[in-house]
């Protein structure tokens, strides 16, 4: 293939959970950093476009890892663009080793926004003409399928929304959506198992001063469960996902 963006990371120590692995919400915040270079490194930054009111929205994805790097390991991410619509690009991504070999593969869909008027516009035309394009695809999954969101449970958690939770398109980021969604992860799950997918749908936006309530639910699958995050006061539903586990040190 060709057509693709890399950027090469060594993983900080700030960034490793308590097993001394770099940490779910620290991948994904590096596949958003890759997206956030890969824009810098046409001459159009995210903050030169919120300058002029417009930005780019993740409405869903899925993220799989197969190996959680660790302390001093050196990443490379490897991005491009599969396909475009007027509005939305679909994003690759595969996360390789020191030694090329591959460690995951996330996939997401993009929406160019209107910071002020809260809503999709058409891609600018530098964006198409100027960045990779290549139809090979990452991981083949549909991120266009809905996720039901979760009925009749009671709520895991309950967080509010703070200052600091808010990016610079004005709303929560889905990095702190998934923070949430691990903090309601059954404690027996998080201390002996590894997060190897996510699969994950943005629906309505969260705001500061929102109160979020977090649901999880068993799935029928062996290890997967269902996530929904909703505001409490009017119980719009914010995010739906899906997530699957595997035995610590059975990834590899």
């Amino acid at each position: 293939m060709n057509n693709y963006f890399d950027k090469e990371y060594d993983l900080r120590y700030f960034e490793m959970n308590k097993f001394g692995e770099a940490s779910s919400t620290t991948m994904l915040t590096l596949l958003e950093e890759t997206a956030a270079e890969h824009c810098y490194a046409i001459g159009h930054s995210l903050l030169d476009l919120e300058k002029q009111n417009i930005g780019w929205v993740l409405v869903s994805g899925v993220m799989e890892l197969d190996y959680y790097p660790v302390y001093k390991d050196k990443i490379t991410i490897r991005t491009w663009l599969s396909s475009y619509s007027t509005i939305k690009g679909v994003r690759e991504n595969i996360i390789y080793n020191a030694a090329g070999e591959i460690i995951g593969r996330a996939k997401g869909l993009w929406v160019f926004f209107d910071i002020a008027k809260r809503r999709p516009i058409p891609i600018l035309d530098v964006f198409k003409e100027k960045w990779s394009f290549c139809k090979t695809q990452s991981i083949e999954h549909n991120i266009n399928r809905k996720i039901a969101p979760i009925q009749n449970h009671l709520p895991i958690n309950k967080f509010k929304v703070n200052r600091f939770d808010v990016d610079t398109n004005k709303h929560v980021n889905n990095i702190k959506y998934l923070h949430w969604l691990m903090e309601s992860v059954p404690e027996e799950i998080s201390n002996n198992y590894d997060l190897h997918a996510i699969d994950g749908r943005f629906i309505a936006e969260a705001q500061y001063g929102d109160v979020i309530l977090t649901f999880t639910a068993d799935e029928n699958e062996k290890d997967t469960f269902l996530h929904t995050i909703r505001t409490e006061g009017d119980q719009k539903v914010c995010a739906t996902a899906k997530t699957i586990w595997k035995k610590r040190n059975e990834l590899e």
